[in-house]
């Protein structure tokens, strides 16, 4: 089964076809940062334009790449929510017309259940049940999956997300849009000179029981140290260290603990923080001293992308699972628990 999939959910469009039997055969990927870049954040409004203005370009790319027509595709995956809703719309709304004009079934696919089921991409024999370290936008959470499907989340954040605190201490420290990688690069810099850690930053929620996260109070404590420091280069890349050092050792703390709660053997770390190498680096050494192991998406499908959103309808389309109705629903809220 050939299956295009299609994300659209923030500032990324992101076109992909997956085939059941040979795997990944296409994938295109246009990204808004510069588009954005000027306002210093995501402009919903200019987001949805973009994706409307790159959506059939990127498809007759991946059409391309794959050397397919499109007669030749079997069903469309789709992220449906959540994200932002215009975004979701464009996304959607040509995945419907699209699927009606081939004759093909379409699926809406929840965009956290893609990225987590992103690891198996490259690793087809990670089979369920695994435990799972969601960290993508707005989201830190652990999950205990399952089955296709079937997902209990066993921590959550309860304010800021690992993603959104790096990229606000990287703005409230001056760096550009989008931060949070670059400060993670100051880190890893910073580190790799062997300069001397700075006062330690807490390690917010550690000192109680539970698998939740809070990362405001650590956003907080950055922008206080900031206020008090030199502020110029090597102050900056001081505090993005123990800021990145605080936020991998807090994800790190709290997946012992979910491992020890759920006996769990295989970790799945899945999302855009899941592309930062301090924190593979920790979970590795973490599951390797438990007997598990931890599986990680390749860098370029830890952030939105249209191959985790093909690979996670072709599951779902191979369960006997399609939507069969023709009306575009999209959510911008649609919580991992609801997925059925």
């Amino acid at each position: 089964m050939r299956v295009l999939g299609i994300e659209s959910s923030c500032d990324d469009t992101g076109i992909a076809i997956y085939d059941s039997e040979n795997g990944l055969l296409a994938h295109a990927l246009h990204s808004q940062t510069v588009l954005h870049q000027q306002y210093g954040g995501v402009v919903p409004e200019l987001a949805s334009r973009d994706h409307v203005k790159y959506l059939i370009p990127l498809v007759e790319q991946a059409l391309a790449q794959a050397n397919l027509e499109k007669k030749q595709l079997d069903a469309i995956a789709y992220t449906a929510g959540p994200g932002l809703i215009g975004a979701l719309l464009a996304g959607a709304s040509f995945a419907k017309s699209l699927a009606l004009g081939l004759q093909i079934p379409a699926l809406a696919i929840h965009h956290l259940e893609a990225h987590l089921l992103a690891a198996r991409l490259e690793e087809p024999a990670l089979d369920f049940p695994f435990l799972v370290l969601l960290v993508s936008g707005g989201h830190t959470q652990l999950i205990e999956a399952r089955a296709l499907g079937e997902y209990t989340i066993i921590g959550d954040t309860l304010d800021d997300a690992a993603g959104e605190a790096f990229d606000k201490t990287a703005k409230l420290m001056g760096l550009p849009y989008p931060g949070g990688a670059i400060l993670a690069q100051l880190a890893d810099d910073y580190q790799a000179k062997g300069l001397p850690a700075i006062t330690a930053f807490p390690r917010p929620m550690t000192d109680r029981p539970g698998l939740d996260f809070s990362f405001s109070g650590l956003k907080t404590h950055a922008l206080t140290t900031w206020h008090n420091s030199t502020k110029d280069e090597l102050a900056r890349a001081a505090i993005a260290h123990a800021f990145q050092q605080a936020v991998v050792d807090t994800l790190t703390i709290k997946v012992k603990r979910a491992i020890k709660e759920t006996h769990a053997k295989s970790l799945v770390v899945a999302g855009g923080v899941g592309a930062n190498l301090a924190l593979r680096s920790n979970l590795t050494a973490l599951l390797k001293g438990a007997g598990g192991k931890v599986y990680f998406p390749k860098i370029e499908y830890c952030t939105d992308n249209g191959a985790m959103v093909a690979y996670a309808g072709c599951l779902h389309l191979l369960a006997g699972e399609k939507d069969a109705s023709q009306a575009i629903e999209v959510k911008a809220r649609w919580p991992l628990v609801d997925i059925s």
